[in-house]
This record gives structure tokens, sequence and C-alpha cells, in this order.
């Protein structure tokens, strides 16, 4: 079972409102993007971010800081203001490469997901409008790129 469908099936197991975003989102939406880590939004309740770290932790996943999700979410904007944490992490001890970034500093109550196929997969992926809209505000160089791609795909 591939570390997505491990994701996919433990969120929602949890009831974890979730999307994709980051490289899987774009290459599920159709362009050419390679991406080792996982990345997602959640709802920004304390329930969400509970039901977030029980859920990765019921699959072998581990915080990369020792912080719990109550912390996260009670302190979120101090580690975005202050400490620059843009996700909180997880990794697989037994397979380091495999890597679950949540980014906190995106809501998904305040945006739209939409339901796409991986393999036999159902997954939720940020829409691309808002998906185009959280890469420009990141504005690294693959976001300019990735938003670039988006964008030729949206005007299909």
């Amino acid at each position: 079972m591939s570390t997505l469908t491990r994701i996919i099936k433990a969120f929602d197991a949890a009831g974890v409102s979730y999307a994709l975003v980051g490289g899987y989102a774009v290459a599920l939406h159709g362009a050419v993007r390679g991406t080792v880590d996982i990345d997602c939004i959640i709802r920004h309740t304390e329930d969400s971010f509970v039901a977030c770290e029980a859920a990765l932790r019921s699959i072998g996943m581990e915080p990369r800081l020792p912080v719990t999700a109550r912390e996260v979410f009670r302190f979120r904007e101090e580690y975005i203001n202050r400490r620059n944490l843009i996700a909180w992490s997880f990794y697989n001890p037994v397979n380091p490469v495999e890597v679950v970034d949540i980014i906190i500093t995106h809501n998904l109550a305040h945006l739209k997901a939409v339901i796409m196929r991986a393999g036999l997969d159902k997954v939720k992926v940020l829409s691309i409008p808002h998906l185009i809209e959280m890469k420009r505000a990141a504005g690294r160089p693959q976001d300019i790129e990735d938003v670039k791609m988006l964008e030729a795909l949206r005007g299909r």
C-alpha cells in the first residue's frame, strides 16, 4: 500500500477533513511534477489537529518536533509569526523518506477541495484556484513554476 493510500485511509477513518496541496496536488491536477513529501491542509479546530495527529501516529508516523496537536493548535500563530514554522511535519522512523507536512498557514475551512482519483483511491485535493492562491503566497521558485503550470491547465 502506498504512503498516500495509508494516509488517506487513516485520515478518513479518523474523520479528518483534509486536502492535498503541494506537489501531489499539482500532479493530480495534471501537471508534470515530481515530489517525495505529502503536503496537506486541515480545518483549524483543536479536534481536527488531535484527529490528524492520531491518524498519522496510527500508521507509524511521528512528529519531527516535540509538540502535541493541542500545542500546535493553541500556539499556531506564534509558531508561524515568531518561529517561521509553516508546516507541522511527520515522518516514518522506519522509512524516513515517508514525510507528511500539515501546512498550518492555511485553513481548509476557507478553501475548496475537489475529489480526484489517485490510482484506485479517491483523494481530496485543493481546487486549482485556491492552490494557485496558496502557491503565489508562498512565492518560492518551485511554487512559481507550479503556478505557471496550474494556470496553463486552468486555461484549457
